[in-house]
């Protein structure tokens, strides 16, 4: 073993002592995660149950019973029947005792057998336009129950074939989960790394390093190190807890993800340590790099909000955000199997991160123990 590889076993050995003996460290690296993972994978849901339907049943047949029934033993709905007239709908929806309101008109029962396509009419309240679509494909999906069960075909004004790949339940947590391994690991690495430094000058040892025989480079590495393992343990407890708590299903290559995940981790400790060369005090350090990290990967790297619907300018910020390139990649692996050759263009962008914000801490550390 050369010098150089032993100083940086010495750095990363001392690196790791420090974590193990702070229980500050540890209660951030595993329970922090563990926390953020179980409130946001349930507290992020686009999902909609009981969803307060009025039914106005003109009919009174027992195949429009039948049909009520269906949406009743959907979990998407919550039904009530509705004496009124359709024009006294508006006041319900004002007093929000209804979302949507189911309208059955009175031949329903004799055209069900008679023709092919018997209408019914359905009415939703889109103050909410997403939840609004929402409803409409779980009716959409509870009338199609119905046909299979009863042979008929009902339609609402226009009709929609439908096919959905990937994801064919539209469950938000295949979705969202996802998106918080890179949330999580860009913010946890970030964190870890930024007080590395400003920790050594607040400890006062930083006096030490500079009077050793250490190079600028060997210290990055060394403390780089620890954090790498760490992450991918804590990476690899995420995706666990994913598939096992909230099903999601994973169809590509766990080698495949492994590399690019190493690859998105060093990236986010490269600009912990950058930022660490920065501020002075570990609660600066640690306030950059929240900044730094959490509002711009839930806003602006397509975590929860399309960058396609953004303004123009937002998207060109988005590019210099890593989990934008690592939700591609994650979610590509995980809901449709991508290959290595269909992730390139990602990967190849966090790798230009990776080298350009190492070279940035190591130049500034340089230039720090220079000065």
């Amino acid at each position: 073993m050369n010098a150089s590889l032993k100083r940086v076993v010495a750095i990363a050995r001392k690196e790791f002592l420090h974590i193990i003996h702070d229980p500050r460290s540890l209660v951030v690296i595993f329970v922090l995660p563990i926390f953020q993972l179980t409130m946001f994978g349930y507290a992020l849901n686009m999902e909609i149950k009981n969803v307060d339907l009025a039914v106005l049943d003109y009919s009174r047949s027992p195949i429009s019973w039948q049909l009520v029934q269906t949406f009743e033993g959907s979990p998407f709905f919550h039904v009530q029947y509705f004496d009124g007239q359709p024009d006294e709908l508006e006041r319900l929806f004002l007093q929000r005792k209804a979302r949507a309101a189911l309208i059955i008109h009175p031949d329903f029962g004799r055209d069900f057998h008679r023709q092919p396509a018997t209408p019914v009419q359905l009415i939703i309240d889109a103050v909410d336009p997403n939840a609004a679509t929402l409803i409409r494909n779980y009716s959409l999906q509870v009338i199609a129950e119905f046909n299979r069960r009863f042979g008929g075909e009902i339609r609402l004004p226009f009709d929609v074939e439908k096919a959905i790949w990937f994801n064919p339940d539209l469950k938000s947590a295949y979705f969202f989960v996802p998106g918080l391994l890179a949330l999580i690991l860009i913010m946890l690495c970030t964190l870890l790394t930024s007080v590395t430094i400003t920790r050594e000058k607040e400890m006062g040892t930083m006096e030490q390093i500079l009077v050793s025989p250490v190079k600028p480079r060997e210290i990055i590495i060394g403390k780089v190190i620890p954090y790498i393992v760490i992450s991918m343990t804590i990476g690899v407890l995420i995706l666990s807890i994913g598939i096992v708590l909230f099903g999601v299903p994973f169809r590509g290559s766990y080698v495949l993800l492994a590399l690019f995940s190493s690859i998105y981790i060093i990236t986010a400790l490269s600009m912990g340590l950058m930022i660490s060369t920065i501020a002075r005090t570990q609660q600066v350090a640690m306030m950059m790099a929240q900044i730094a990290t959490l509002l711009p990967t839930i806003i602006l790297s397509g975590f929860i909000f399309p960058l396609s619907s953004m303004p123009r300018p937002l998207q060109w910020v988005s590019n210099i955000i890593p989990a934008k390139y690592y939700l591609k990649i994650v979610r590509g692996i995980m809901l449709k199997g991508n290959t290595f050759s269909q992730l390139i263009e990602p990967a190849g962008v966090l790798l230009v991160m990776t080298l350009l914000l190492f070279l940035i801490a190591r130049r500034r550390f340089s230039m720090h123990l220079e000065g």
